[in-house]
């Protein structure tokens, strides 16, 4: 233990000798969170919806038809009642429910008026402003499709409702998304040159000679860049309420517990790329080119998943900061529980073991 002990103090004196290090680990969190949250946006082309139809009748069926045959919206899920429609939206399966109420067709012939009702997820505002400009515009044309130059004209009257996020402010959707980017990229690029590093400096034969197996020198590396992580990791959530006036709706501990695990596959992944790595250069360069612009394009965070082609649906699954993104906008944003996430919880720890076992089986060919 005494050795261990050494081995995790040594890192944290190249850790904080080390100002640029320093400022990479907990400056750059700071910064990033602050210009994300504040001037970022981003838009959205179709969504997967919802229909609560509570008439079913020609008129309701027609409209229904008519919104699934457009290009922007699939309808995923046919709800029985109104209850439902909250457990569709934590269970993060669509963006959008359409709502017709009783007697639909009846109010048309009769009152020549009748309502719709949109719900939308506002924890992405920008998405859900847009697909329910998109689903009023559809129904504005289904108005006019069905009046047929009537003196009377029928009248659909919609209601629109944002669940999470009614003021459809931004970081609501950015301050996920910052949190995914910055502690994938922060925590694998700072663990990618740590054994590398060693090989460059000629202190690879110590830990040659170094009584401690392979996995203890592997965890000695790890710990200073998780507890760091563990100050980034508070450090965003306070800005995020304090500053951007996101809540954490859901349970802290819970919040905290999966940004340690993600933490965990980001340290696993950087230890994978280290000991794989023949220089510095080659380790930085794999940890920022090769995840930076998977983790900005197929996490979520910027573009809707679901928008894209299925071959890049498919490679985002191996994305980690997409399931994290999931993880954090559930327990943030929509106060859900482990019962919602257990998934992307189970995915997450698949892949934090099976990095670092790969990061020790590397590392003892290294040493070999």
């Amino acid at each position: 233990m005494k050795q261990f002990l050494s081995f995790v103090k040594k890192e944290f004196h190249h850790i904080f000798r080390d100002k640029r290090t320093m400022f990479i680990l907990l400056g750059m969190p700071v910064v990033q969170i602050i210009i994300f949250g504040f001037a970022l946006t981003n838009e959205v082309k179709n969504s997967g919806i919802a229909v609560l139809d509570q008439s079913k009748d020609a008129a309701t069926t027609s409209l229904i038809a008519q919104i699934d045959a457009s290009n922007y919206f699939d309808v995923h899920q046919d709800l029985v009642s109104y209850k439902e429609v909250e457990k569709v939206f934590r269970q993060g399966k669509v963006k959008l429910a359409v709502v017709l109420p009783p007697h639909f067709n009846e109010d048309l012939q009769h009152l020549n008026k009748a309502q719709v009702q949109l719900i939308a997820d506002a924890s992405d505002p920008n998405v859900a402003n847009t697909l329910t400009n998109y689903a009023t515009a559809i129904i504005m044309d289904y108005q006019r499709r069905i009046t047929n130059d009537r003196k009377l004209p029928y009248t659909i009257d919609t209601e629109t409702k944002m669940l999470y996020n009614p003021e459809l402010k931004g970081a609501y959707n950015f301050v996920p998304g910052v949190m995914a980017m910055v502690l994938l990229l922060v925590c694998t690029m700072m663990t990618a040159i740590t054994i590398v590093k060693e090989k460059e400096m000629g202190t690879m034969e110590v830990m040659l000679v170094s009584p401690m197996k392979p996995l203890m020198v592997v965890i000695a590396k790890a710990i200073p860049y998780l507890m760091l992580s563990a100050v980034n990791i508070t450090s965003i959530l306070l800005l995020s309420v304090f500053v951007l006036g996101v809540p954490v709706n859901g349970s802290l501990v819970l919040l905290a517990a999966e940004s340690i695990l993600f933490t965990l596959v980001s340290l696993s992944l950087g230890l994978l790329i280290s000991s794989g790595a023949d220089s510095q250069q080659t380790a930085m360069f794999i940890s920022l080119v090769a995840l930076f612009l998977p983790t900005v394009m197929l996490s979520g965070f910027m573009f809707p998943v679901e928008n894209m082609p299925l071959p890049l649906r498919i490679v985002s699954n191996i994305v980690p900061a997409k399931w994290y993104y999931i993880i954090v906008k559930s327990v943030m944003i929509k106060g859900t529980g482990l019962q919602t996430i257990w998934k992307e919880t189970l995915i997450l720890t698949g892949m934090m073991l099976f990095f670092l076992i790969l990061a020790i089986k590397n590392f003892k060919i290294r040493l070999a």
